[in-house]
């Protein structure tokens, strides 16, 4: 039985009209937040349109008043994929290339640099956390390492002979053994199934189960290894300042250089062009391609014993370090200090992000570019118990910095510093043994030839400048001359009327073709005397007082 509207209580009344007000309340809200939601849509859209500009190819091409329907076809086909390519890159800068995503950010007062690396692993999710790690190894150290080119293994190597493979993601232990003497250096050949170690003698190469594959006898003692992937040579640079590259693929040594500048214990690949660069105790540095005996560049960088040395991924940035106690960053276009920054270091190195890694003593500071290349301090780390920090390196595609100390292997976290966006063409992770296998096919089929090796490797596949017309020699123009008078003497003579045919006439006549066949290359003999007279009367003129004495005497005149 229904109950009308007289018969309701005055509770029920009012209870009714506060649902009445929170249902228009709600239908206000709804309607709100649609509104707020359409406004964001356009204001989305809006600047995707803006961003879409940058990247479109001028204005559309105007198809009414074409005739042809095929040609105007193919270009409303054309000018769709201009569109939607214009579209994919400004949704690419809009969503994929944020300029400070997964850097620390600091509110008020604060600074990053004061924040500790123990608050920022309790900060993270658990899975980064684990991370960060410490693997103490008393009695074996100071240790180095390197990662594959996926980021995914990594080879350490300490001083004492102790070698290990370790998959970072799964932070379990692949190999582990003892050469039982001193191991200076180690690198990872193309994947983590070969890697190099440079021992007290000779450099082994072994595979991933520690078995021993090659005895490289003419590197020598061998201080560092580096691998060009894309060349399949391994460089190294032993305690004579001999540089060497060898072919891992067919085994034969592609060169070998002396330096000249003495004992060299820091080596560093450009990631941009495959060139060495070698840092030398006189304060040089020099840079080398395997086609070449001399280097390409040398630069007086220091005053003092080079430390390290680091490469900008984009290739076009160098820190140097040495002992006056200064870090330089070089523009390598120019080849011209950026900033000088009065600091020490024995280790550096450049995440793919661009932060910058500097370790001395016990203490790591991470350096990140505040614009125009203007590098200040982000984060600071300081080794527990006052280790020495030997090497300190980057893992790709994480936020990760691996120290190799005196006491062992030390992680620590680093928001910002990988690569988030990787591309599995280049290097995956997470790929499989048959993505692993096909990636190695591929990768020698593609193996690029010692001569690529180049600063500006973007010259290859242009056009090759038309060469200057070489000077031809004296025999050479005493040949062309005598073919033009042959030229000139069997040439057919027209038969001209009577009176024009003496025999003296027809002499003079061939006499002056002749002079005229000559006339050009006794100028330029002529142009070539005079030009041979000034370059003495100049070389008399500005020769010094004080070798004026070993100036050519002129004869005597009788």
């Amino acid at each position: 039985m229904s109950i009308s509207e007289e018969e309701e209580t005055k509770p029920q009344q009012v209870i009714r009209s506060i649902d009445k007000e929170m249902m228009d309340d709600l239908d206000a809200l709804y309607k709100r937040t649609d509104d707020l939601d359409l406004k964001h849509e356009l204001d989305l859209e809006h600047e995707l349109e803006l961003k879409q500009k940058k990247y479109q190819r001028g204005d559309g091409v105007k198809l009414e008043g074409l005739k042809d329907k095929k040609l105007r076809g193919q270009l409303a086909v054309r000018e769709e994929l201009i569109g939607q390519s214009a579209n994919v890159a400004a949704k690419a800068e809009k969503w994929l290339n944020s300029v400070n995503t997964g850097y620390l950010e600091a509110e008020g007062m604060e600074k990053t640099w004061n924040y500790k690396n123990q608050d920022i692993v309790r900060s993270v999710d658990m899975l980064s956390s684990k991370k960060a790690m410490d693997l103490v190894l008393p009695e074996l150290g100071p240790y180095t390492m390197d990662y594959t080119a996926n980021g995914r293994y990594m080879a350490m190597a300490g001083r004492k002979g102790h070698m290990a493979i370790i998959d970072t993601q799964t932070l379990k232990q692949i190999k582990e053994f003892q050469v039982r003497e001193t191991v200076r250096d180690v690198a990872f050949f193309h994947n983590e199934l070969y890697f190099a170690a440079a021992q007290k003698k000779y450099t082994y190469i072994y595979n991933n189960h520690g078995i021993e594959l090659h005895c490289l006898k003419e590197h020598g003692a061998v201080q560092k290894l580096q691998f060009l992937r894309n060349h399949f040579l391994l460089a190294t640079v032993n305690k004579f300042g001999q540089l060497r590259y060898q072919d891992v693929t067919t085994g034969f040594m592609v060169s070998n250089f002396r330096t000249g500048l003495g004992r060299c214990d820091v080596m560093q690949v450009n990631p941009f062009n495959a060139v060495v660069g070698l840092g030398h105790s006189c304060g040089k540095v020099t840079m080398w391609k395997p086609t070449s005996a001399v280097p390409l560049v040398k630069m007086q960088c220091h005053n003092g014993h080079i430390s390290a040395i680091a490469h900008h991924p984009g290739g076009n940035l160098m820190a140097t370090a040495a002992l006056d106690g200064k870090i330089k960053l070089w523009d390598l276009r120019k080849f011209e200090v950026l900033k000088t920054y009065f600091h020490h270091a024995n280790t550096l190195d450049f995440s793919q992000n661009g932060l910058l890694a500097i370790g001395n003593g016990s203490r790591v500071q991470i350096w990140k570019d505040n614009g125009d290349q203007y590098y200040g301090r982000y984060m600071t780390h300081d080794i527990a118990k006052g280790y020495q920090v030997g090497e300190a390196k980057f893992q790709p595609y994480e936020d990760v910095l691996c120290l190799g100390h005196t006491m062992g292997i030390s992680t620590i976290l680093v928001p910002g510093s990988g690569e988030a966006n990787f591309d599995t063409f280049v290097a995956n992770p997470f790929e499989t043994k048959k993505q692993r296998r096909e990636k190695e096919i591929k990768a020698l089929l593609d193996k690029l030839p010692p001569e690529t090796v180049m600063l500006n490797p973007t010259k290859i596949g242009t056009l090759k400048p038309a060469r200057k017309k070489e000077q031809p020699s004296q025999k050479e123009l005493e040949a062309e001359k005598e073919d033009a008078v042959v030229a000139v003497k069997l040439a057919p003579r027209k038969k001209k009327t009577k009176g024009r045919s003496k025999p003296s006439k027809i002499e003079s006549k061939k006499q002056e073709s002749i002079m005229k066949a000559k006339r050009p290359y006794l100028d330029q003999q002529m142009k070539e005397e005079e030009s041979r007279k000034k370059l003495r009367v100049t070389e008399e003129v500005q020769l010094p007082k004080a070798l004026a004495r070993f100036a050519r005497k002129k004869a005597a005149v009788s």
